[in-house]
């Protein structure tokens, strides 16, 4: 039978935890503004609902899907676009919610994306930050943990499409991406 799981580093009553303290910031930042909350599919899915549901003002929802490339030697290439916004967000509050900010280019693409729509603001709320991969500085006003370079999996992340659905956040190990990959 195969492992569901890596070395647990963030529970689920970690997140539930944090996610309730970045509603409670988010909202007192947004009170009175007109926000719009994106999701970007699918990684930040489990993320988004949860911290929707900790938002206590006012807001519209809608998402993103994107896929990003992989070069020939596994670092991140192109964003694409997959699906783009049912919501008009010109002159509204943007706050763009993912999964992980990583090397900062795919954060970097969707303000890009978006700014041309041209809101009031946009802000990041990353679940993850791997600071130390920026490749790109982007500026993430709201992260719920910084993590070490591992792959992480759990709560919306994948590895191959699989364990988005544990309720918490693990690190694979090399030996497990390796026996995984074979």
């Amino acid at each position: 039978m195969e492992r569901l799981f890596g070395k647990p580093i963030v529970t689920q009553e970690q997140m539930r935890t944090r996610i309730r303290e970045l509603g409670r910031q988010i909202s007192a930042d947004y009170a009175g503004k007109d926000l719009v909350l994106i999701g970007v599919l699918k990684g930040a899915y489990a993320f988004y609902a949860d911290l929707a549901r900790a938002i206590r003002i006012p807001m519209r929802v809608d998402f993103l899907v994107v896929t990003t490339e992989k070069t020939k030697d596994g670092t991140p290439g192109r964003v694409k676009l997959i699906s783009d916004l049912t919501e008009t967000i010109t002159g509204k509050d943007v706050l763009l919610v993912e999964d992980i900010v990583d090397s900062g280019l795919t954060a970097r693409r969707l303000l890009t994306v978006l700014a041309k729509k041209k809101p009031r603001s946009i802000n990041i709320c990353a679940l993850l930050s791997k600071q130390d991969n920026r490749v790109v500085n982007v500026p993430v006003a709201y992260v719920g943990f910084t993590v070490p370079d591992r792959y992480i999996v759990g709560y919306g992340l994948d590895y191959q499409q699989k364990y988005r659905n544990l309720p918490y956040l693990a690190a694979l190990d090399e030996e497990d991406l390796t026996k995984k990959r074979k």
